[in-house]
């Protein structure tokens, strides 16, 4: 890396379907269990194939956010509110080092809040009227709401950035505050991604054929990564925010250094918008090593974005065999999760560094059998295996022909 600033993460928060501090969703991670559950109120929805969706219990947490601050957050800014709370505090960064122009923010969500969308534009049509329609919900609305209302709450005056392009949202939120605080520009950054649930995450996925649907009755056994049995991706929620500091400042204070941000790449396919393309997808893996200054043969484990749809299992199969090889630890968290889309990137990233430090490596949870029409790789499948790793590849992929890839280590 040169004499390049080094990027260590400082502090982490999460919220998710399998727990909402970092010690339960370890827990979960250990003891396989999924965070998947039918969703009932749609099924009045005529034509919807998928019944099932990952959801994050937070009943009442949104209260410990003052009023002040809450207002102008639907249920995206929320999630990511509360787990940069969390991220923050144990970051020990003091109130007055966050509230400088030494801190700033890079935060991604797909877009704002469907849910008070839905209901801000609903109103208006429905009543032709814009009586009676609060002027706050339209920052619930607007796509960088999540990078908004934290840069509010935590009076953060450094970089402002926020990340819009759906699935890799969360890894450009960390990979463009590591580049700032590589490059100079700040020195902390409160990274990470959010996305909510609602009938219209699911109904986008599913108008594409793209939704699990043969397990509405059994939504543990759903979704399916790299399964010969796999049959599409389940809608998911969470929030996940990582604190990025320059490491000799880290160092200096004595923080707690919880992994390094090592390399970052992200690239667009410009080939299709919704299909996965294997020629950009190794050009950005590569890039993201070439960044970190690592060879493929170094990587010890990689976290797939693997969401359990057909095609898009098989490129990333594909992609990874050709770039790490064949035998290099190989799963996908999805099968715990669902597809927290927005957050994924991040959730994914803080599920790395804390397997790292615990010494173990989740397996893909309902990957029974291996498609044998996929390239072969050395899945992790059944108990978690025990092993201590110290560099990794976090890869995401996303509509519009995005792909992301951090190479993250620990310190």
């Amino acid at each position: 890396m040169g004499n390049q600033r080094r990027v260590v993460v400082v502090g982490m928060g999460i919220r998710s379907p399998i727990g909402n501090t970092l010690g339960e969703f370890v827990k979960s991670l250990k003891e396989r269990r999924s965070g998947i559950s039918v969703m009932p109120e749609w099924d009045g929805i005529k034509n919807l194939r998928t019944r099932v969706a990952g959801l994050c219990h937070i009943d009442g947490e949104e209260e410990s956010i003052s009023r002040q601050y809450r207002r102008s957050m639907g249920r995206v800014a929320l999630l990511a509110a509360l787990s940069a709370i969390d991220a923050v505090k144990a970051s020990g960064l003091s109130e007055s080092e966050i509230a400088s122009q030494a801190c700033g923010v890079s935060y991604g969500s797909t877009e704002g809040s469907v849910r008070s969308q839905m209901e801000y534009i609903g109103n208006m049509i429905q009543n032709r009227s814009l009586e009676g329609i609060p002027p706050s919900w339209y920052l619930k609305c607007m796509s960088h709401t999540c990078a908004g209302n934290l840069s509010i709450l935590f009076h953060t005056r450094g970089p402002f950035i926020a990340s819009c392009p759906a699935c890799v949202s969360g890894s450009q939120g960390i990979g463009f505050g590591y580049e700032a605080i590589k490059a100079g520009r700040a020195d902390i950054m409160i990274t990470g991604g959010a996305d909510e649930v609602d009938i219209l995450s699911a109904a986008v996925f599913d108008l594409m054929l793209a939704t699990s649907s043969n397990y509405n009755d059994r939504p543990s056994e759903t979704p399916r990564p790299f399964d010969e049995k796999r049959d599409g991706l389940v809608v998911a929620e969470g929030g996940a925010t990582l604190i990025l500091e320059e490491y000799e400042r880290a160092k200096n204070r004595g923080a707690p250094i919880l992994g390094e941000i090592e390399g970052f790449w992200t690239n667009g396919s410009g080939i299709h918008l919704t299909n996965s393309d294997a020629r950009s997808m190794e050009e950005c893996l590569l890039a993201a090593l070439k960044d970190a200054g690592r060879s493929p043969d170094e990587i010890q484990y990689v976290n797939a974005h693997a969401t359990g749809t057909t095609h898009g299992d098989e490129v990333e199969a594909t992609v990874i065999n050709e770039i790490y090889g064949p035998g290099v630890p190989t799963a996908s968290l999805k099968g715990y999760l669902g597809h927290t889309m927005g957050a994924c990137g991040a959730i994914e990233a803080i599920a790395t560094l804390l397997m790292m430090r615990e010494g173990f490596i989740a397996s893909t949870l309902n990957l029974e059998n291996p498609d044998p029409a996929l390239p072969r790789l050395n899945h992790v499948i059944g108990e978690p295996w025990e092993r201590r790793f110290r560099l990794a590849a976090n890869n995401n992929f996303a509509f519009g022909g995005v792909n992301t890839s951090l190479v993250l280590s620990s310190v």
